[in-house]
């Protein structure tokens, strides 16, 4: 008999997790404002909230903790770190930051200017949140088929070459500073962009004499799908793939608290000598020595190992094919979420589930709450309230997705997990004609207000 699909890795350590009563976790939620984020982590016992810094590191990548260089200046874990990105990713400059975001903030400081125009094929909170906050503005090119979230195509995530293009010919060159490729794309679900789409964008930009960004948290996801999905690349390696993603782009962000497996750390790359200097400022104003950046060099030495375990194959479908799991037994319960099955999530359609519940009473974040009520399972909106308000007219965005994001941290959680978190999905949806009510805002930051706003129930 064909012997079954199997973990590419053995568990050495465990940590408890608690579980709790329903009469527990009504309170806890009421006290945290009905905000997943304000909840202790302590309160949660299966935690979905990201896959980002919550993976289990390997043997390998704690023994290179040990080894840490922590000089202020030239350390070796700092050359040990350009040496994986260089070999690995192909870039020849980069600032180590303490996470994506900060990445993100080292390069806009230098590119951004009130008034330009940053187009993405789905830009993501914090890409955004950056984006806006300098005054400038963050359209999205996604293609159209990403938001029927039954329709399964290989890759649902692709940037629309048509939507691109008219940005780029409608604007002055000078008013674009670049354009954002995300991979996978994580606000349309985790979803692939294929190789082709990654080599036609940075034509199109190159084109019109536009850099191409690619926010990279999740790269190695993203090759795995164009290897086992895309003609042409089914007998490349991981790490094949991947160079030839990154010949295409001048310049990378990456939180590599996602693929590289660490729990805080990232960076920023470039092809360009010149704008590597000129962002040599800010990393030393905001994050530290451009040797470290805002990360320690055991840190730094994680990070690199993460780059060479996260682009094995072994290793990424174990991961992918977790995800997998749990989309198949979402499949036998008939619940609707964002197909294909993401690379690192499952993204619930909250729109197609709780169907009684107005927009202006946030559809994904009271799905989020019942799940976390159900069996104190922790979800994430990437719904209207991450969408968060327009710039100009402050009136709330509703995005054409609603959906409740299951992040599934890397080699954590057991498919008995993956169980208990889709039968208390499906007791949700079971019920879902009772939910006709949702919440309303008591409080929010003006930026990227979904990790601290406050919120009553309705």
């Amino acid at each position: 008999m064909k012997l079954p699909f199997s973990e590419a890795y053995r568990i050495k350590m465990v940590e408890p997790i608690r579980k709790s009563t329903r009469e527990e976790r009504e309170q806890w939620i009421k006290d945290a404002k009905y905000n997943l984020f304000m909840l202790k982590s302590d309160n949660v016992f299966i935690d979905l909230l990201t896959d980002s810094g919550t993976g289990a590191m390997s043997d390998k990548q704690w023994s290179e903790m040990m080894l840490g260089d922590e000089s202020y200046a030239g350390a070796r874990s700092y050359y040990k770190m350009k040496d994986a990105i260089k070999n690995i990713l192909g870039f020849d400059y980069f600032l180590p930051t303490h996470q994506g975001r900060a990445a993100e903030n080292v390069l806009f400081s230098t590119i951004i200017k009130e008034g330009d125009i940053i187009p993405g094929n789905s830009h993501f909170d914090t890409t955004k949140g950056h984006i806006e906050f300098r005054k400038a503005l963050a359209p999205d090119c996604t293609i159209d088929e990403a938001a029927d979230t039954q329709l399964e195509i290989p890759f649902k995530g692709e940037m629309d070459l048509k939507k691109l293009e008219k940005i780029l010919k409608e604007t002055p060159k000078e008013k674009i500073p670049c354009v954002v490729l995300t991979i996978t794309n994580n606000t349309a679900g985790g979803q692939p962009v294929s190789m082709k789409n990654i080599r036609e964008t940075s034509e199109l930009c190159h084109k019109y004499g536009i850099r191409l960004l690619l926010d990279s948290a999740r790269f190695a996801e993203n090759a795995y799908f164009i290897k086992t999905r895309e003609p042409g690349y089914a007998d490349k390696t991981i790490k094949e793939i991947v160079k030839e993603i990154f010949s295409y782009g001048d310049m990378m962000t990456m939180s590599s608290k996602k693929d590289a497996i660490v729990n805080m750390g990232g960076f920023v790359a470039f092809k360009d000598p010149d704008l590597w200097k000129k962002c040599q400022m800010f990393c030393i104003m905001n994050e530290g020595f451009i040797t470290y950046g805002g990360m320690s060099g055991r840190d730094m030495n994680a990070l690199a190992q993460g780059l060479d375990e996260g682009t094995d194959f072994d290793m990424l479908e174990t991961r992918i094919k977790q995800v997998e799991y749990l989309g198949q037994k979402l499949d036998e319960y008939g619940i609707p979420y964002q197909r294909p099955a993401g690379g690192h999530a499952i993204f619930l359609d909250a729109k197609q589930i709780l169907t009684h519940v107005p927009k202006e009473e946030f559809i994904a974040q009271t799905l989020g709450v019942e799940l976390y009520l159900e069996a104190g399972v922790r979800g994430v909106e990437i719904g209207s309230i991450l969408a968060d308000r327009d710039p100009e007219t402050r009136e709330n965005r509703y995005p054409r997705l609603e959906l409740l994001r299951l992040a599934i941290p890397r080699r954590t959680y057991t498919n008995n997990h993956m169980d208990v978190v889709a039968a208390a999905v499906k007791n949700v949806y079971d019920r879902r004609e009772s939910i006709t009510h949702g919440y309303r805002i008591t409080y929010e930051s003006p930026v990227m207000r979904h990790f601290t706003i406050e919120l009553e129930k309705i």
